[in-house]
């Protein structure tokens, strides 16, 4: 863990507290950067789950045919 001293926008690290469900600075910035960076791996998992599908190499309408989910 580092030590940073910034300079922080008290009215957007609030309204992040408030999303977050968080009580401190500390705690906000860092489930503010996990969340985040939690974000952009869905989302780049989302768009090589969609080349594969505009590829051929993934079929949607098996993986979201629930009866073989089980038998």
């Amino acid at each position: 863990m580092s030590r940073t001293v910034i300079d922080l926008d008290d009215e957007a690290l609030e309204a992040a507290a408030a999303e977050l469900g968080t009580t401190t600075k500390r705690d906000t910035i860092n489930t503010a950067l996990r969340e985040v960076t939690a974000r952009y791996r869905r989302l780049r998992a989302l768009d090589e789950a969609r080349e594969l599908v505009a590829d051929g190499a993934l079929d949607m309408d098996l993986l979201l045919d629930k009866s073989t989910y089980r038998p």
